[in-house]
């Protein structure tokens, strides 16, 4: 119930209850010690008029005066209200005179006996209503005892005399407490109405108003009382904070620092002591200071947030539309954030990768790598860079990764934040350089070669063909010279074909149709194939768009293929030849259904003087010829082979070739040529534009 009332209310009733029991203790005990005194004071009196009549009784004892005796007991029960009866007794007990009124109560008489030796005895009686203070004095006359002297006063009238005294002490008390009971209350409501100022501005301040004031603002403010022109000053025009409590005030009189600081110095201050207040007015001030404060601090939050907000919408933004693999993790690995490619490379969503860690989703060889790293990134405090093969969801991909230490306002490394880039491209774009620059340098070396062998060669063969009309044909130096002349015509095609392949002749090139081109090729080969049992299979399409190119080049280009068919087949075989057209080009495809080509040399084909023939089978040279006339009419060349070592590991319902999948092994090259418009068609022979020189190097996979 207490803890439920009004602050005002309990004020209120502590200063009553206080002014009460301060009223009713004092009243207590000034009424004890008034009783106590008056008491005291009432048997003094009766002793001393018991004495008194004694003394003055003597002589009408003496001239048995009863007259004068009765008179003196009238003239004392006149005198003292107070005083109940009298009477007088003569030495032996006998009333000599009194005042009772139908006659002497002989008990009287005994009641209160007093010895010779005592000045006067006083004794509480009662008569069964009443209580009396009996005084009993001897009359004395020169030691003579003449009788002895009784007055009764009356216990009652003292009490009521007490009673009287006792109300007008709580009467008095009672009009000091109400009085101090108004003075109190209008402080009391002076000061809770001050708290409940407080209150209410503590209310807004929780309700999100910090534009509270509670202290009142003062009459003259310091640049008023200062008289001060000085604008730049923190506290001018200011009229809601003090000056004493703003760092950085140009009054002369005030110290630098904050109000901890200056605090002391301001108290002598002019402008404080004419301004400053009570210690209510000291919190209220000190409210208004936090609620100002509390302000700035709040809006300065808003201002930090609303930026933190765009920094995070900016980073989120990143994350969705960077094409990199980036990620943040803390100090023990565990993701904090990941763009959506890394959530696509690894096949997983966002909130299946946050929290967790390396271990938790990857291999653990590739994580205790990945932990490896990052753990020198954080020891080291310093980037870390490297290229990597990662494994994702659908295949292995070549990365460029930066991993770079994430520091807080310490300087202590927090996290790592990590950046992916896929290089696949790449990497393959740099082998084909380097594999251009390979061929180039191969290019003039068999160049320099065969311009010196050349000629030497041809003397050589010469020479032989002469010494040839000096033998008989079935002599045995006729047959060691046709082996001579033999084995020189193989070297002069080998240096032809080197010749061939470093010579970088100008081509003629002009509008084609890539079916023309391959009919006149497979009507070349088709007799000679047909003698080894080799099918050849036409799948050609209609209106096939026009590309630009050398004729004689490209009848090269697509006998050396069907060559290397032939001769993986041997005999007894199929090759397919399909020509497509996709959007912006046109497609040759030459497949055979012969053993393949072994995955640990497949990269190595188009390497010039690669091969896997035996000695004097081939210069290694075609294919190699191959690629430079379709790179240099602008295309691509791919090929795609499955082993007989491959096919335990093929999955027949993934494979691009179910019939390969179902156990047919073979080897399949596809040309990509860029198409032109049909029209207009120039003359046959002419000098056409050239071909752009970009194109892609065979894929090997």
């Amino acid at each position: 119930m207490l803890r439920r009332m009004r602050f005002r209310t309990k004020i209120y009733l502590s200063i009553i209850a206080l002014l009460l029991l301060f009223g009713v203790s004092q009243a207590l005990i000034i009424s004890r010690i008034a009783t106590r005194k008056l008491l005291e004071e009432t048997q003094q009196r009766g002793a001393v008029s018991a004495i008194n009549l004694a003394a003055r009784a003597a002589e009408p004892i003496l001239g048995r005066d009863f007259l004068l005796l009765r008179n003196l007991l009238d003239e004392l029960r006149h005198s003292s209200p107070d005083v109940s009866y009298g009477f007088i007794l003569d030495p032996k007990g006998l009333p000599l005179v009194h005042t009772f009124q139908g006659g002497f109560p002989t008990a009287m008489a005994t009641a209160n006996a007093v010895g010779d030796d005592q000045g006067c005895r006083v004794r509480l009686l009662t008569d069964g209503t009443n209580r009396f203070y009996d005084f009993a004095a001897p009359i004395l006359v020169s030691g003579d005892r003449l009788g002895t002297v009784r007055i009764g006063m009356s216990r009652e009238q003292v009490a009521a005399t007490l009673n009287r005294l006792g109300w007008a002490i709580l009467f008095t008390t009672s009009l000091g407490a109400g009085v101090a009971a108004l003075v109190g209350a209008g402080l009391a409501r002076t000061v809770t109405g001050r708290i409940a100022r407080l209150r209410q501005s503590a209310e807004a301040i929780i309700k999100g108003d910090l534009d509270v004031e509670t202290a009142p603002r003062p009459r003259r403010m310091c640049w008023e009382l200062m008289q001060c022109e000085r604008l730049e000053c923190p506290a001018h025009g200011d009229e809601r904070r003090r000056c004493w409590y703003l760092a950085g005030t140009l009054c002369p009189l005030c110290v630098a620092g904050e109000y901890a600081g200056k605090i002391e110095n301001c108290r002598t201050c002019r402008v404080f002591r004419t301004n400053s207040g009570d210690e209510l007015q000291d919190l209220a001030e000190y409210f208004d200071v936090m609620a100002l404060a509390l302000n700035d601090r709040m809006q300065a939050l808003k201002a930090t947030e609303q930026r933190l907000n765009r920094q995070q919408q900016v980073f989120r933004t990143i994350l969705e539309v960077t094409p990199d693999i980036v990620c943040l993790q803390d100090r023990e690995s565990r993701y904090q954030a990941v763009s959506k490619a890394f959530c696509r490379f690894f096949g997983r969503r966002e909130d299946e990768i946050l929290g967790q860690r390396d271990l938790d989703l990857f291999s653990q060889q590739a994580a205790r790598a990945n932990r490896d790293e990052d753990l020198q990134v954080i020891r080291e405090a310093k980037p870390l860079q490297l290229e990597k093969r990662i494994t994702g969801s659908a295949d292995k991909r070549w990365f460029h990764v930066v991993k770079t230490p994430v520091f807080d306002d310490l300087k202590n490394v927090i996290g790592v934040l990590c950046n992916e880039r896929d290089i696949t491209d790449f990497r393959e774009l740099r082998e084909r350089i380097a594999q251009s620059q390979k061929l180039e340098s191969i290019g003039q070396l068999a160049a320099g070669i065969a311009h010196e062998i050349n000629t030497p060669l041809g003397i050589i063969l010469g020479y032989v063909q002469l010494m040839l009309e000096d033998f008989p044909e079935n002599s045995q130096q006729h047959q060691d010279l046709r082996l001579m002349e033999k084995h020189c015509r193989a070297c002069r095609n080998i240096v032809a074909d080197l010749l061939r392949f470093s010579r970088h002749t100008e081509s003629v090139k002009e509008p084609l149709d890539l079916n023309q081109v391959m009919e006149q090729v497979l009507a070349l080969a088709e007799h000679s194939y047909a003698l080894d049992r080799v099918v050849l299979e036409r799948d050609f399409a209609d209106s096939l768009p026009l590309i630009l190119g050398d004729r004689e080049k490209l009848e090269q280009v697509f006998m050396n293929l069907l060559n290397n068919a032939h001769q993986a087949l041997g005999s007894d075989g199929r090759i397919r030849i399909s020509t497509t057209a996709d959007t912006g080009q046109v497609r040759v495809s030459i497949a055979d259904d012969g053993p393949g080509i072994a995955p640990e040399i497949r990269s190595r084909i188009f390497d010039p003087f690669f091969t896997t023939k035996g000695i004097g089978q081939g210069t290694g040279l075609g294919l190699s010829l191959t690629f430079g006339i379709i790179k240099d009419h602008g295309g691509t060349v791919e090929v795609e082979s499955v082993h007989a070592s491959e096919l335990e590991a093929l999955d027949p319902a993934a494979a691009d070739h179910p019939e390969r999948a179902a156990g047919v092994t073979g080897a399949t090259f596809t040309c990509r040529f860029p198409t032109v418009a049909r029209a207009p068609i120039a003359e046959p022979g002419a000098t056409g534009p050239s071909a752009a020189d970009h194109t892609t190097a065979p894929s090997t996979s």
